[in-house]
């Protein structure tokens, strides 16, 4: 028997706005609310909520035999509540199905795991409530920002109370056929491990409207063959859910594809779709899996690279912090919360000085006029975060 367990990564990050030097001390408004809002009610209409409907109606069609799972961090709540409360709403028809496991990550998608355990742990515990007071649903599976995994996080979220925990299934740390097994986390009782195939997820995430690719055009039918015949029980397909008519447009056809991909994966009749907790439980580890330093899914390098990459980015978060003790010690509830939104990792990413291929990515998402300008910024936004807390 096969087993596939999809999983959708849903995030959105407060975009600063150009802060001027010129405001450091007089202006504490550090997020261009207006494109905040113009780009969730834009992926809300072009993804977020005709993806949910799709979704909704597959699942109810195939009788929870099409199962997903889905990762929506904090601050992308946040901005649904604000902007578009009808994704919600959606996200709340889609738990009813019956068919959907909500994963636990960061809130504010940071890098805290990598920079302070107390931190860290007090973000998945602001998530963890959040996810409880709107869908009345409490995680088992943790998804940290951007897979970011090492065996010091397998030590921290054991500590949580999680069961399992997904990660990059990059070839040198598991082996080619690695992301088709299931893992027993080093240093844990029996924390597993799901690793991502990232062969068949970036079919559909990156090369899928390529006409380039020699396997243009991918129709649900090709690529359910390809999951038949991949070696081992298990195929883990994660991908961002902006995918779904954002990162490639509804005219490319994916939403046919996806349309069409519940059946045609289930009509291999030993082929099943689980969620990650039900994969979990099916399956006994099959072997340990030592991962001493940090991966993620992230760039070529599958490293931290991507936000940590050059001394700009170091810079900007070692500053950030070196304030996180006075600034939980404040009280001062709007100045923790302009600060841990100031944390998430989209703003280093931004910074990145990569080339080729990898730069593309970097740039395609980056709202700022370049790296250097992103760090300018921040640096600008954090003297007047210290300032602040200087007279707080």
């Amino acid at each position: 028997m096969k087993t596939v367990c999809f999983y959708f990564q849903v995030h959105q990050p407060f975009r600063m706005r150009n802060y001027h030097i010129l405001d450091i001390g007089k202006s504490h408004n550090y997020f261009d609310d207006k494109q905040n809002r113009e780009i969730i009610r834009k992926v809300a209409e072009k993804c977020y909520l005709p993806t949910n409907r799709l979704i909704a109606k597959l699942i109810r069609k195939h009788r929870r035999k099409f199962r997903v799972s889905y990762s929506v961090t904090g601050v992308a709540l946040e901005q649904m509540e604000k902007y578009a409360p009808e994704v919600i709403d959606s996200f709340r028809d889609l738990i009813s199905t019956g068919g959907v496991e909500m994963l636990s990550e960061t809130y504010y998608h940071s890098l805290s795991a990598v920079y302070s355990e107390d931190e860290f742990k007090r973000q998945v515990n602001i998530h963890r409530d959040k996810l409880k007071q709107l869908f009345g649903v409490v995680p088992v599976t943790f998804r940290n920002t951007e897979l970011i995994y090492s065996d010091h996080l397998a030590w921290l979220i054991q500590q949580m109370g999680f069961q399992t925990v997904m990660a990059e299934g990059v070839d040198w740390l598991a082996g080619e056929n690695g992301a088709g097994k299931i893992w027993r986390a080093r240093g844990t009782d029996n924390l597993k491990i799901l690793l991502r195939n990232y062969r068949l997820s970036d079919d559909i995430g990156f090369r899928f409207s390529n006409p380039g690719w020699s396997e243009h055009p991918l129709f649900a039918d090709k690529w359910a063959s390809w999951v038949n015949a991949a070696p081992g029980p298990l195929h883990n397909i994660f991908i961002d859910y902006e995918t779904f008519g954002e990162h490639q447009w509804a005219s490319t056809g994916i939403f046919e594809f996806l349309n069409y991909l519940p059946e045609a994966l289930l009509a291999y009749k030993d082929l099943e779709i689980l969620t990650p907790s039900q994969v979990s439980k099916k399956y006994p580890a099959q072997d340990e899996l030592a991962c001493p330093n940090w991966i993620s899914w992230a760039d070529t390098e599958r490293d931290l690279s991507a936000w940590l990459g050059n001394s700009m980015q170091r810079d900007a978060m070692d500053k950030l912090y070196k304030m996180e003790q006075r600034i939980v010690q404040s009280g001062n509830f709007e100045l923790i919360a302009d600060w841990r939104k100031l944390s998430t990792s989209d703003h280093y990413y931004y910074m990145s000085t990569k080339y080729a291929a990898d730069a593309e990515v970097h740039k395609y998402f980056n709202p700022h006029h370049g790296p250097h300008f992103a760090y300018i910024v921040m640096m600008r936004i954090l003297s007047d975060l210290e300032e602040r807390l200087n007279h707080s």
